[in-house]
């Protein structure tokens, strides 16, 4: 996993090998000042509460160049005339090895601050927000007039003409989507050009990050033709009442369902709970404040801690578990107050904690699996949280994922190579070659047989564990690395993220020869399969259309009923 090196935007500059070129000047961007003044009225208490919220976490967001949509950054070694060309932050760096370069670049903008003690409120800001796509104001929009959305669509329930007149104007319902409203509310109408230009326009743009430079012209020949336009998910509501933040921006496991109603995400220093139900909110931790375990007994490793960047988390049988940018290790029941177990795993200064998972050994005993820069993988009781083996690899460890019955485990890192290694003792037994970068995202289907890897190289490889020689399909994405990997618990979809803009589904019955893309704009903090496998949340990561997008399962068998109401 990427440690302390230059600043790299979201997925946008090249190898760590080359220092990147100045990007050419931007014809387009979605930045459109607005000329109004804001007519919100705020009470108080929720204004100081959203400024406070809002304070920079450590996350990409400080780096934003937002005319720059494909997310490419200056020369960050070279003096181009300006007076500051980015804000440096730890975990937005991805790997620099070399330690003199890693001094040199440090010292070269922080004017002799070591990264570790730079504060946030000591950054200078060269704009709002990495991620932004606009800062566009759009209190005031509306696709149509409330009459035309309530004409246009009679056949819908009263229940959803009724939920239109009482939900914030910035949330987008699956009846305003049909109506013409755009999915996260961007008013493209309003913009000087189209929705469909900006899209070309990024496509064009945007640039992938990568750590080792390789040739990618024998891997497009390798890639599975997919019959791509199919609808297997419908969209059904976004919200930016919850929004998703990123710590660093190779992570994108920050959000989890529980059921079709319940999501956990991450949000500034605060993972917030989601009823999609209620359509409504609630934190459940906040860890920017002092954190004390409430498990105590002899022997036991627990520690206080607080303001803990969560890099990762994961929310299973009611536990949610997190790690943090520092190493750390937080372990909370949902359905209980306070936090049963945290504690620093690590005290290697470079010992970020990129993958936690919940998991069972092959008796069932439920276990907590986490996996950290420092090239260890930690296997903890998920009862008294003691930490029952620890393996080592040659490399940092950015994703693990352990097989349904708890034998196998999948181990990938900063290596071209991906591990099959026995889940009881850690010993390796199969090297998987063909990726050609470092490998962050990994996910089992429910049979056990079938296992995925996402990689940097812009492709998802599938597995087949009777015959490891080589991967059997091979699935690209459309510009950006493979992020995150998830499989419906049917075993019938599967679903991968880059790191922006687009989510593809695939067909598991079909070979993973036919897809749904759905694509979006914004930096991508985590996708999730509801456990029933009715609902796909997608988390986005902006400051002004960040959101929790909701899509719900088609079955084309209700069709005619559907049809008949």
């Amino acid at each position: 996993m990427a440690d302390l090196s230059p600043v790299k935007g979201p997925e946008s500059s090249p190898s760590a090998v080359s220092p990147p070129h100045p990007p050419p000047a931007q014809s387009l961007s979605l930045v459109q000042p607005s000329t109004k003044k804001k007519r919100r009225a705020v009470k108080v208490f929720r204004l100081f509460q959203s400024v406070f919220r809002s304070f920079p976490i450590m996350t990409p967001a400080a780096c934003k160049f937002p005319s720059l949509p494909g997310g490419k950054l200056p020369d960050t070694h070279s003096a181009v005339g300006n007076r500051i060309i980015a804000v440096l932050l730890p975990n937005m760096f991805p790997k620099i090895n070399d330690a003199e370069e890693k001094e040199n670049f440090v010292s070269y903008n922080l004017k002799g601050k070591t990264m570790e003690h730079f504060q946030n409120n000591e950054l200078e800001y060269v704009v709002d927000d990495y991620y932004d796509v606009t800062d566009f104001e759009d209190d005031d929009f509306s696709p149509r007039s409330a009459s035309n959305s309530i004409d246009d669509d009679s056949i819908d329930s009263d229940f959803e003409d009724d939920f239109e007149l009482s939900k914030p104007k910035t949330d987008t319902s699956a009846l305003e989507a049909r109506n013409g409203k755009d999915i996260q509310g961007i008013p493209w109408e309003r913009l000087n050009f189209t929705r469909e230009k900006y899209r070309e326009s990024r496509l064009k743009q945007y640039k992938n990050y990568e750590n080792l430079s390789r040739s990618h012209e024998d891997l497009e020949k390798e890639c599975k033709e997919v019959e791509r336009g199919h609808k297997f998910y419908d969209f059904q509501f976004n919200t930016r009442l919850v929004k998703s933040t990123i710590v660093h921006f190779q992570l994108r496991n920050l959000l989890w369902a529980t059921s079709k109603h319940d999501v956990y995400l991450m949000q500034n220093y605060s993972v917030m709970h989601w009823s999609s139900l209620l359509r409504r909110g609630k934190e459940v931790i906040n860890v920017a404040k002092p954190i004390v375990p409430t498990l105590k007994y002899p022997g036991c490793l627990a520690q206080p801690l607080s303001r803990v960047q969560i890099s990762t988390m994961t929310v299973n049988d009611n536990l949610m578990v997190a790690g943090g940018f520092q190493g750390e290790l937080i372990c909370k029941y949902i359905n209980q107050p306070g936090v049963a177990f945290c504690t620093k795993i690590s005290t290697d200064e470079n010992a970020i904690t990129n993958a936690v998972d919940i998991c069972h050994s092959p008796s069932g005993s439920k276990r907590v699996m986490t996996a950290n820069n420092d090239s260890q993988v930690r296997v903890f009781d998920a009862v008294n949280f003691a930490c029952l083996s620890r393996f080592t690899f040659p490399w940092s460890v950015n994703n693990t994922s352990v097989s349904p019955d708890g034998k196998l485990l999948a181990v990938l890192g900063d290596s071209p190579e991906c591990l099959i290694a026995d889940a009881q003792s850690g010993k390796v037994l199969s090297n998987l070659k063909g990726h050609l970068d470092y490998s962050f995202a990994s996910a089992w289907h429910p049979n056990g047989q079938i296992f995925a890897t996402g990689n940097q190289d812009t492709t998802c490889r599938l597995w087949d564990i009777r015959n490891l020689s080589e991967s059997f399909a091979v699935l690209k994405g459309r510009m950006g690395a493979i992020r995150a990997i998830r499989f419906s618990s049917d075993g019938r979809f599967m679903a991968m993220t880059e790191p922006a803009d687009f989510v593809h589904i695939f067909d598991a019955e079909s070979d993973y020869a036919r897809g749904q893309e759905i694509d979006l704009f914004g930096e991508i903090a985590g996708i999730s399969f509801s456990p029933d496998s009715e609902a796909l949340f997608i988390g986005v990561a902006d400051r002004t259309y960040g959101s929790l997008l909701e899509f719900n399962r088609k079955h084309y068998d209700h069709q005619y009923l559907n049809c008949m109401f």
